[in-house]
């Protein structure tokens, strides 16, 4: 039986000039209270270090936050880069999350660095983990959060036997291979890096295979998203996250600018094609707009699930834009029952 288009949202914690972290958690915990009551499926945060601009770096700590202030929406990482952490240790956190929030915390998995070379660096102390042994370190936390093997010497106490829900992340083939292996819920980083998002698609599709807590392909899709009144509208407000990226790729740093008229006073063909490149999926404009874009999104992709990333200047905005979505995905049909087992899949 289907159901409606499941939606869920990421969030990097945005600041603007001059603002608090605080300031900006506390307009992010709002949000997961706004959406909540709309009936999203999940809320995300990311994990980004040495950005100014950013207040994610503490992504497990911000998923505790977020989940004492709302009642029943998933809480989780999108994602916590495995590379950057002993998998013990995070096995630990997530495992005394679901231990607090029982049902309702997610584990996204990427093995990027969330950073550049120098932070990479200073979290990691070495260079050794470069990503490469994302496999192992993988397999060596799920050992932490499912049931006690025989003779396992090294226990996450909370986490042994928590099975906190995995997703793995990712914005080329990768993943995107390795979770359709293991038999994993798969997020493609199309907010970010949409070069690939249909090579991807196809890869982790077309060789899925299943296993007793998920059946059948599970792919979400992150993607930009901005919903208002009229397409001009929305298009106007497509100029703060680009304002972004373009100050992202002139390592400046990136907080939220509010819209502007016109873009072409503020960057060279150069710098436009980059930050369109970045923004190539994304789904901006009315509701009736965003609907038709969104179902071809979905033709194309078989995707379960969209994850929303949307970064306006006036919170009003988000929130606005959030509620209009969920208008519009309620209008589209979501995939089918696909689920075993609810808790251990986390869809």
């Amino acid at each position: 039986m289907s159901s409606t288009l499941p939606v869920s949202v990421l969030d990097l914690v945005g600041l603007r000039t001059g603002e608090s972290a605080g300031s900006a958690i506390a307009r992010s915990v709002d949000l997961a209270q706004h959406v909540e009551r709309l009936g999203y499926t999940r809320f995300w945060l990311a994990e980004h270090h040495s950005i100014a601009g950013l207040a994610c770096s503490a992504t497990s700590i911000l998923i505790g936050h977020v989940a004492a202030a709302t009642k029943t929406i998933r809480v989780g990482s999108g994602g916590v880069m495995l590379p950057n952490h002993a998998p013990l240790v995070v096995a630990e956190q997530f495992g005394t999350l679901e231990a607090i929030y029982p049902g309702r915390i997610d584990l996204g998995l990427g093995r990027a660095p969330g950073g550049d070379f120098h932070t990479m660096r200073a979290l990691r102390r070495d260079l050794k983990q470069s990503g490469d042994d994302f496999p192992e370190l993988l397999e060596e936390l799920r050992t932490y959060l499912g049931p006690e093997k025989p003779g396992q010497a090294v226990k996450a106490h909370p986490g042994q036997n928590s099975n906190v829900p995995i997703t793995l992340l990712g914005s080329s083939g990768y993943s995107a291979g390795l979770a359709s292996m293991l038999g994993l819920p798969f997020a493609f980083a199309a907010h970010f890096a949409p070069d690939y998002l249909f090579e991807a698609a196809r890869l982790y599709t077309t060789r899925f295979q299943p296993v007793a807590t998920l059946q059948k392909p599970w792919l979400m899709v992150g993607v930009q998203v901005i919903v208002a009144e009229t397409d001009a509208a929305a298009r106007r407000l497509l100029t703060t996250p680009m304002q972004r990226f373009l100050r992202l790729i002139r390592n400046q740093p990136v907080e939220l600018l509010p819209p502007v008229d016109s873009m072409e006073p503020l960057w060279n063909d150069i710098e436009r094609a980059a930050v369109e490149n970045r923004l190539g999926a994304a789904i901006v404009g009315s509701e009736a707009t965003v609907k038709a874009k969104l179902e071809a999104l979905i033709e194309r992709t078989g995707a379960s699930e969209i994850i929303a990333v949307t970064d306006t200047y006036e919170h009003a905005d988000r929130l606005e834009s959030y509620e209009r979505l969920a208008r519009v995905a309620a209008a589209i049909e979501g995939p089918a029952a696909v689920r075993t087992d609810h808790a251990a899949a986390g869809v």
